[in-house]
């Protein structure tokens, strides 16, 4: 989802950071979804006349380093993607802090750490609606036989506390459609 989702994630980001026209996409290239998603940012961000440029990090130690690269070369923000980033949020939310790089991410655990927003499927809905397939397997429906199924909700959360010490608006309207907000 996080390809299908490119468009509009880089939509409402430009909500918050209209000047948007660089953005930096951290990943780690070992990641399988890594190839997919970058080409589906670089789309969207043709489409949005918004250079995307990719950042690869493998490792925790190269996180740091790579906000500071993205913020000397004056990137308007940055998309921190795939579970290498999401593991290191702590750190992926401090260096964009440190570094005053306006971050978005795919996922809504990421935005307390100092992520500017994320929009993407409701994890934690997605895992209580697999209890489903437990239960049909359980009662001896075969693993391979059962549909695979998409989340089908999709969340919106802004962090403000890190809006306003980056020293951006956040329009009422996004605020209003956003599901959860960090004051």
């Amino acid at each position: 989802m996080t390809v299908d989702l490119s468009g509009k994630r880089l939509a409402l980001f430009k909500e918050i950071v209209p000047k948007l026209s660089r953005l930096a996409l951290v990943l780690d290239p070992r990641e399988p979804s890594s190839k997919p998603t970058a080409i589906a940012n670089e789309r969207a961000g043709r489409a949005a006349g918004c250079l995307i440029k990719v950042f690869e990090v493998t490792t925790a130690d190269e996180i740091d380093p790579a906000f500071s690269v993205i913020a000397r070369e004056s990137f308007d923000g940055a998309f921190a993607v795939g579970p290498p980033m999401y593991n290191e949020r702590v750190q992926v939310g401090a260096s964009a802090m440190a570094h005053k790089v306006p971050t978005i991410a795919s996922n809504a655990e990421q935005v307390p750490y100092g992520l500017l927003l994320s929009y993407g499927p409701d994890f934690p809905d997605h895992f209580r609606r697999a209890v489903g397939y437990v239960d049909r397997i359980l009662k001896g429906a075969k693993p391979g036989d059962l549909p695979i199924e998409q989340p089908t909700r999709l969340k919106l959360v802004i962090n403000l506390k890190t809006a306003k010490a980056l020293g951006l608006t956040v329009p009422h309207s996004l605020l209003a459609t956003a599901d959860q907000v960090i004051e």
